[in-house]
């Protein structure tokens, strides 16, 4: 069994928010290299580049690459504080430009495409005049949808969910659906997950509980993720579904570079570019108008990638089922 990043004391003083939340976040980006480092099963290890906020505070950048399952993953641990510009005070809806900020993200890609790209983030937000919040979210993107073990991974985060607040699964997985999207191709980046935001303190739930729940998505993500890799590291696969693997790695590139709030926030308020790229994949590809062959295992997948279809209850007729019953709206 998994060990925890962290046992937190039930009761937890209000000045020591801050304190309490940079030092689980630092503890939980430990324990997952630790968990990722296993489930990859070979010799390489995360590698780790610190660095300094010029306002305040820093980070710790972790790179893994060429493992024998992850050919390239990071998990980057920050805890920043300073005084935002009033643009970035307005794109954030801060109502102080005095920050605190403290998070881990995490992307890994895999060598396999029978191996799903994951992302995971989870972070806190604490504005000069006190007003503090949580965010986060965690998806999957699979080169090739296994239905039963997209199935599996949406009911892991629906009992984590339950034991928080049981409309958390249905608003965050929806809100998922809604957030990891791509316009201008009309198609998911993947079996999406979770995805939250500006879960206010006072508003939306205690501290206390709104961090317990942050702290269930950061575990149930390292426990599900490295699940995973391990029942698929072993399988075989051919030099198509490596080519495949390429052209989809390319969509999810173009969801990090056009989409990703986070990603062009910090390149437009002058992050650290390498840690803000590290979610990019290590190759990817893009040709003319590729269309998968009708019947093809790579058009199955095509289906899969859309908003509204309830993975706990998935089968193989899904997609083409939600088609019919949205044209029958329409």
């Amino acid at each position: 069994m998994m060990s925890s990043p962290m046992n937190i004391p039930a009761s937890i003083p209000v000045p020591a928010n801050r304190v309490v939340v940079e030092d689980w976040m630092r503890q939980f980006q430990d324990w997952l290299c630790q968990q990722l480092e296993a489930a990859d099963g070979g010799e390489a290890r995360f590698t780790e580049d610190a660095w300094r906020h010029e306002g305040g505070g820093g980070g710790r950048t972790r790179v893994i690459q060429q493992g024998r399952v992850l050919e390239k993953g990071g998990v980057a641990f920050s805890a920043v504080w300073g005084t935002m510009s009033e643009q970035a005070a307005r794109q954030l809806l801060m109502p102080d430009p005095g920050y605190f900020a403290t998070g881990v993200s995490v992307v890994q890609h895999p060598r396999s495409p029978l191996v799903p790209i994951s992302h995971m983030n989870v972070r806190y937000f604490e504005a000069a005049n006190g007003e503090a919040w949580f965010g986060g979210g965690l998806d999957l993107t699979p080169i090739y949808v296994d239905v039963a073990q997209a199935r599996w991974f949406h009911k892991q985060i629906e009992a984590m969910c339950a034991q928080h607040d049981a409309t958390y699964y249905p608003r965050f997985k929806q809100w998922a659906d809604e957030y990891f999207f791509l316009p201008h191709r009309q198609e998911t980046r993947g079996i999406g997950g979770l995805f939250f935001d500006r879960l206010t303190v006072g508003k939306d739930g205690s501290f206390a509980e709104l961090f317990a729940f942050v702290r269930a998505v950061g575990e149930v993500y390292g426990r599900a993720y490295s699940t995973i890799v391990r029942q698929n590291a072993a399988l075989p696969y051919t030099d198509r579904q490596k080519q495949w693997q390429l052209v989809r790695r390319g969509r999810y590139a173009e969801f990090n570079l056009a989409i990703d709030r986070g990603t062009k926030f910090g390149l437009e308020t002058g992050g650290r570019t390498e840690s803000i790229l590290m979610s990019l994949p290590p190759q990817c590809e893009w040709h003319y108008n590729l269309q998968p062959q009708p019947g093809s295992p790579e058009a199955a997948t095509q289906q899969w990638l859309q908003k509204g279809i309830d993975w706990l209850t998935a089968d193989a007729a899904a997609p083409e089922a939600l088609e019919l019953q949205e044209a029958a709206q329409a």
